[in-house]
């Protein structure tokens, strides 16, 4: 049985495996520049952040209809299981899907019909997080959340995902007060390529409870400070920084120094089909590359259930939190 763990940063349409999108391909007919998923797999290298999302928006394509939605959600969900992942807050991009002609209903609906039975089925508990694309305008991301209202009810929060360098977080001041108003958690990408500002415009101008990445927050002395102080949690993506090249090599990760100084953090897998390794995996590459001991991987794990939206079931945070605590290494 492995550790029990929450994962904060995971982008559906990142789990879509070659496999998975060459039978969706067929099915809706679809042509991939590939010959099968082998080749496919092959792409799986990147020289950048970049690099990784003009695959990634490609391979969209096949993602169509609301059952194809649905079976992306509970291959993730099974292996996240497998893994020992007990609660799971989803990122989803409707944005990429509109321009492509899909409904945000259709997205939402589909995702949705899995999370509905995921705990039942998986022991998995779930919530769903609608991210704007920063590298689009502020007016679409408005746009976004006003078709989104019709389902407020499946979507528990808003982030902030997509191309970092030249799209400061400042830029969507306003459509983040108006998913304030609307009661929504808001989380935000900040600090993975881009500068610790970025960090600061998500905590003081979007307001933003959690923040995605924050890997470059140790540049700025004062920063970590008010991390630590204000108890921000940050889900760090280990194997996805080395794969996109924030990192060279995992044992350069600062994520030990991070533990040292205090910051709530977390470890995710970001965009597992892409990178190599789903969350439990990144869990045993952070050990391995790292040196991380058992106590320290039991704290990643608590700190995950800390940093989880589960302020509306205290309950559920602290059984998740009392299974952490009763672990057994072995």
């Amino acid at each position: 049985m492995p550790l029990p763990k929450a994962e904060l940063h995971l982008h559906i349409e990142g789990t879509l495996e070659p496999e998975l999108a060459f039978a969706l391909a067929r099915r809706n007919g679809v042509e991939l520049p590939y010959a099968d998923s082998t080749q496919l797999r092959k792409a799986y290298l990147f020289e950048d952040l970049q690099s990784f999302l003009d695959l990634y928006y490609g391979l969209m394509a096949v993602l169509r209809t609301e059952r194809d939605f649905t079976e992306l959600a509970e291959a993730y969900l099974a292996r996240a299981a497998e893994q020992g992942v007990r609660h799971a807050e989803i990122f989803f991009d409707p944005q990429a899907h509109t321009a492509r002609g899909i409904p945000i209903g259709t997205v939402v609906e589909g995702l949705a019909r899995a999370l509905e039975s995921s705990e039942e089925k998986h022991g998995v508990s779930t919530q769903l997080i609608m991210c704007f694309l920063r590298d689009q305008s502020a007016e679409s991301a408005m746009s976004t959340l006003d078709a989104a209202k019709p389902y407020l009810h499946r979507i528990a929060g808003v982030g902030l995902d997509s191309a970092e360098a030249g799209h400061p977080p400042s830029k969507f001041h306003e459509v983040y007060e108006a998913a304030a108003a609307l009661g929504l958690r808001r989380v935000a990408h900040a600090g993975e390529e881009g500068p610790p500002d970025y960090i600061w415009q998500a905590l003081d101008v979007l307001g933003v409870e959690r923040i995605d990445h924050g890997l470059r927050s140790m540049e700025d002395r004062e920063l970590v400070e008010r991390l630590v102080e204000d108890r921000v949690p940050l889900t760090l993506c280990p194997v996805s920084n080395v794969r996109l090249r924030a990192i060279d090599t995992l044992e350069e990760h600062p994520l030990p120094a991070m533990m040292e100084a205090g910051l709530l953090v977390t470890v995710n897998s970001d965009d597992p089909a892409y990178f190599g390794g789903y969350v439990g995996e990144t869990f045993h590459a952070v050990h391995e590359a790292l040196g991380l001991g058992n106590e320290e991987l039991r704290a990643l794990a608590r700190n995950s259930f800390l940093a989880a939206f589960l302020d509306h079931d205290e309950e559920r945070r602290a059984r998740y939190l009392a299974e952490v605590e009763a672990y057994d290494f072995g």
